[in-house]
């Protein structure tokens, strides 16, 4: 299971990245997307939604399930990742990288205290 040392993971299987310009970037992480399978069909918010803490941002579909994709942090879209939802694929190939799903401007103070690094992660998962 493949989890970049620079993220923050949630216990529902999404990662988020501080980027240097103050907006979070999240996706699914390697072990979701390996447990969705093929993933089939991708459902991201349009730019300028309002996502709230703890809300569904969007939904992947795989030929397994589906699954609900959740925010820890509240914030306003600023990028959706359209190339995944023209290819949902690129979820399972690149998680981390071409896969990302949106990009957040937060809404306030956005705390990362409650969620896992890299090593806490690998072990939730191993556990």
């Amino acid at each position: 299971m493949n989890t970049p040392t620079d993220l923050f993971y949630t216990e529902s299987d999404e990662w988020l990245r501080r980027e240097d310009d103050g907006l979070v970037t999240l996706g699914i992480t390697d072990y979701a997307q390996g447990e969705l399978g093929e993933i089939v069909y991708l459902e991201l918010p349009e730019q300028g939604a309002s996502i709230v803490k703890d809300g569904s941002f969007g939904v992947a579909e795989s030929v397994k399930a589906v699954g609900e994709l959740h925010s820890p942090i509240a914030g306003e879209v600023v990028a959706a990742n359209t190339q995944a939802t023209e290819n949902p694929g690129l979820v399972n190939e690149s998680p981390f990288e071409n896969g990302w799903m949106i990009r957040l401007k937060p809404t306030g103070e956005a705390n990362f205290d409650s969620l896992m690094s890299a090593e806490e992660y690998a072990a939730y998962r191993a556990a």
